[in-house]
């Protein structure tokens, strides 16, 4: 296995690559959280980060590939490996058609669309993160995912790139197969939307992005909801009966319920505070550490368990 100062000097050779040694992953998460990354490298160019994953996985040392950080949970300790990062941003409409950059903010790309007077991506309306993240976890609200819209999307297999076509891309509820292939990187999207009336759209993001940022401020330090919402096709007999139908939307029963019933809201464990008035929502509200998160995480679905019988999965990825 080379050494840190060896993959360095790899990287650095590369064209169109920037590369920092020791960065505090803490810039690159929302949760403001994480320590830092032996080797840390960005790019906008497709053909730089694949010279640079294969530079990097040759080198033998851990390598992960991030997004917009949104969803992420660094370790204090960081990340004893290379970190790369995927940052291409281009957006670009056509026929009713927008081709997305994985790198792109999702709120960028709904704005974007409403710009051009093309329906189908507004209930995404401030959601945060990367359009890569977006279309990796299937993100969506208001009873519509992103995936409703893909028609194929372009990715790095680690040998090649490729193309799927939406039913390849195996989506389902938070779920895709890039979720279950963690080591291929999504490179852009392209979307299938409808013309529609952009001042209408664009008043029915904006009232979805204000009720969002009431919810979720944008200068919040958090991951938006922690916990997937459960199924309740998918809950156990006792436990659906408990559940009032004004809880149940869409067929789905907000993880905030369950943690509401055991008393979540107002937890706190030094920096880290679960809101008072939404159950499902942690932030850090200073200098938390990743240490009391997960703590705190952990607490929460043992409390769930003990009440319940069921596990409430986690929507964020560990880092470290």
């Amino acid at each position: 296995m080379a050494s840190i100062e060896e993959a360095h000097a790899r990287l650095a050779e590369i064209p169109n690559l920037t590369v920092f040694t020791g960065a505090p992953l803490s810039r690159y998460t929302r949760f403001g959280i994480g320590g830092p990354a032996d080797l840390y490298a960005e790019t906008s160019s497709a053909e730089a980060f694949v010279a640079a994953l294969a530079a990097a996985r040759a080198t033998g040392i851990q390598t992960m590939v991030i997004g917009g950080g949104t969803n992420l949970i660094v370790s204090d300790r960081g990340f004893r490996g290379i970190v790369l990062r995927f940052r291409a941003d281009r957006l670009m409409a056509a026929n009713g058609r927008v081709i997305a950059d994985a790198g792109a903010v999702l709120q960028d790309l709904v704005d974007f669309a409403i710009g051009h007077g093309l329906k189908g991506l507004e209930t995404l309306s401030g959601i945060p993160g990367s359009v890569g993240a977006a279309v990796y976890g299937n993100a969506g609200a208001y009873g519509h995912s992103i995936s409703e819209r893909v028609r194929q999307v372009r990715f790095y297999d680690g040998s090649a790139v490729r193309v799927f076509d939406n039913e390849e891309c195996q989506f389902h509820y938070r779920e895709s197969i890039f979720k279950r292939h963690k080591e291929w990187v999504i490179f852009s999207t392209e979307l299938l939307l409808e013309l529609g009336d952009g001042a209408a759209l664009r008043r029915a993001a904006d009232d979805i992005l204000r009720v969002r940022n009431e919810k979720f401020p944008v200068t919040m330090k958090c991951a938006g909801s922690i916990f997937k919402n459960l199924l309740l096709r998918d809950l156990p007999t006792a436990v659906a009966a408990e559940i009032p139908d004004s809880a149940v939307r869409e067929g789905k029963v907000p993880a905030g319920w369950f943690l509401e019933q055991v008393g979540a809201k107002g937890l706190d464990r030094g920096d880290i505070h679960v809101a008072t008035y939404h159950a499902n929502l942690i932030y850090n509200a200073g200098e938390g550490t990743a240490a009391d998160l997960c703590a705190m995480i952990q607490e929460l679905k043992a409390r769930v368990v003990a009440r319940f019988g069921i596990e409430l999965e986690e929507e964020v990825q560990y880092v470290g």
